[in-house]
């Protein structure tokens, strides 16, 4: 099983949503995150991760950094309702 490491960095404070979907082995499981807040840390078990982060505060920046394996993708939004979709293939 692969682990699959997520950082939410940017503006300390700033307030997000994030809806994820992890599989391993044909099973999907969900994770929510209505309310979380810079900085955050996730560690999901799977083969496979996807998502979708929303920002819900003014004036903030948002980065989203996945690692798994050797693979890295980052990414980022600023402003409130800046939507990333995210994955880890």
């Amino acid at each position: 099983m692969t682990q699959i490491h997520i950082t939410m960095g940017g503006s300390p404070g700033a307030e997000f949503s994030a809806h994820w979907r992890i599989t391993h082995e044909g099973e999907t499981t969900e994770h929510v995150e209505e309310h979380g807040t810079v900085p955050a840390e996730f560690t999901f078990k799977g083969t496979t991760l996807e998502g979708t982060v929303t920002l819900l505060t003014d004036d903030e920046r948002l980065e989203v950094d996945i690692v798994k394996g050797s693979h890295r993708s980052r990414s980022s939004t600023q402003g409130k309702g800046g939507t990333l979709t995210v994955s880890a293939l």
